[in-house]
């Protein structure tokens, strides 16, 4: 059973495949369709005036040999006949005028000595009839035409196509001349309808050939011309991957050939100029790293120094001058910041080389929240609307780092007070932190989370490296998490920061996708 399914999926695979592939948005099948309509249209034009002459000749030929034997017989027959013959006559010459080879109906037409028009043809009281002869050829027939230098007989001959119950036939007519009957013939043209019908299929079918290999032409034409385009479309996708090692093989002269030394070309001057810039980025996160380290050492000696300084400030009645005290304090200050912004330094560092690792514990989401605030003594300032036993299994400290950013940042830039609340969305656990202050002004949201941004204009001017909201994304990035950044209604700013409850089990999933995705680029 699972070997048909297989065959039933690869089946339906490889169709939706075919059909992909012959979709109208297909160069190929435009380039099909294309050829196909100018060889329909050249073929039909051309059987169509293939069709028209040789009907034309057919008709023309079978026409001219009929009228020809039927005026002859006219006058060999019909001019020997009294001035005023009898029915008999007229039937007996009309049957003699049909047994040529031509094999057409005669009718005879005359008046007799009381004035009586009389009748004879060739096929009996029930053959040709004058019923069957259109008015309009009686009336030219009998009509006597001027004597002119250019027309020396007053009746001429005239013929006229009919068709009766889908049979063609060619009706004649003529009188002769000085005296005598009127003759009309009548001529089947169903062996030429025939004939030509014949002539019709043939055509088609040799247009419908002619289509067939038109469109057998154009799919080895679409897959010469396509193929490169293909190797083309392969080689900019996994370029576009990151494989910018990825060349062409080129051969021949052509603009397709030269398309393909232009990307050979650009592909290799974008590797060099991805190179470059590798090199210069890891140039620069090394330098922050190796800086970061150097920093570290003559820090800890500053502030060993700046600890016992502060104890001295913090002493009554110690032994620093009143008047050195304001930059006492400022040194102390100030090296709390160099000392947090060497560490942010090398957190980024971290992060930038791909080194930041987590190690994943359950954790019940309101006691961190509140382990968070009680160590920065922010209980006074910090309301939590978060339920106990909402549990994720994330790396407590890095989001100790993100709740402590980011409530830092509502009670540095906001108002008080700052509100912390947690619930739970599918399988994830969403906590928004949401402050009482002027809010974000529009233009400064996008760059919230950028490195080094302080929007000082319209915020009072902090006293941070401008790195902890750009950290606390990279540590909700890590677990496979966000924030984001917005305004509230009711005013003040919210940071939302969604995590993963379970992050290895998502990480799993992103390096399966990845490693998928992987296979695939290499397979095309």
């Amino acid at each position: 059973m699972t070997d048909r399914q297989g065959g039933f999926r690869g089946w339906t695979a490889a169709r939706k495949g075919v059909l992909s592939g012959l979709r109208f948005t297909s160069l190929r099948l435009r380039l099909v369709v294309v050829f196909g309509l100018v060889a329909l249209t050249a073929a039909v034009s051309a059987s169509a005036i293939a069709y028209w002459l040789n009907r034309e000749a057919v008709l023309t030929r079978t026409q001219d040999a009929v009228l020809r034997d039927f005026e002859q017989e006219m006058q060999n027959r019909a001019g020997v006949l009294p001035e005023f013959p009898g029915q008999d006559e007229l039937q007996h010459t009309a049957g003699q005028m049909a047994v040529g080879g031509q094999q057409f109906s005669v009718l005879l037409v005359a008046k007799d000595r009381d004035g009586r028009t009389v009748y004879g043809s060739s096929g009996g009281l029930n053959g040709f009839s004058i019923e069957d002869v259109p008015a309009s050829l009686r009336t030219a027939v009998n009509k006597e035409q001027p004597l002119t230098s250019n027309n020396k007989s007053p009746y001429h001959l005239y013929w006229q196509r009919t068709v009766d119950d889908g049979t063609p036939y060619l009706v004649a007519g003529t009188r002769v001349i000085g005296g005598g009957p009127t003759g009309y013939m009548l001529k089947s043209l169903e062996p030429e309808a025939k004939d030509l019908n014949s002539l019709a299929w043939s055509l088609g079918i040799a247009t419908g050939l002619a289509l067939i290999g038109s469109a057998l032409l154009a799919q080895a034409a679409a897959t010469t011309v396509l193929k490169p385009v293909h190797r083309l479309g392969v080689a900019a996708r996994r370029l576009g991957e990151g494989k910018l090692d990825t060349r062409l093989r080129v051969s021949g002269t052509d603009e397709l050939a030269d398309l393909s030394r232009t990307f050979n070309n650009a592909a290799e001057a974008l590797e060099k100029r991805v190179a470059d810039m590798a090199a210069r980025d890891e140039a620069s996160r090394r330098f922050v790293a190796d800086m970061s380290h150097e920093l570290r050492t003559p820090l800890t000696a500053i502030t060993a120094v700046t600890e016992v300084l502060e104890e001295e400030l913090e002493f009554e009645g110690g032994g620093i001058d009143p008047m050195i005290e304001p930059a006492v304090r400022l040194v102390v200050s100030e090296t709390r910041r160099l000392n947090d912004l060497v560490e942010n330094l090398m957190e980024v560092t971290r992060f930038d080389a791909g080194t930041a690792r987590l190690v994943l514990d359950d954790v019940d989401i309101a006691d961190q929240i509140t382990a968070c605030i009680d160590a920065r003594a922010w209980l006074d300032a910090v309301e939590l609307d978060a339920e106990r036993g909402i549990h994720a299994r994330l790396d407590p400290r890095r989001l100790d780092v993100i709740l402590a950013n980011l409530i830092g940042n509502a009670l540095k830039h906001g108002g008080s007070p700052v509100r912390v609340s947690v619930r739970e969305a599918d399988d994830a656990v969403v906590i928004a932190v949401r402050d009482h202050g002027p809010g974000i002004p529009e233009d400064v949201l996008p760059h919230v989370f950028d490195r080094f941004y302080k929007a000082s204009a319209s915020r009072p001017r902090s006293e941070g490296s401008g790195l902890g909201l750009s950290i606390a994304l990279e540590n909700a990035h890590i677990h496979s998490g966000e924030i984001t950044a917005a305004n509230s209604p009711e005013g003040g700013a919210v940071f939302t920061l969604r995590l993963p409850k379970d992050a290895s089990e998502v990480a799993r999933q992103d390096a399966e996708q990845q490693a998928g995705g992987a296979q695939k680029g290499e397979g095309s």
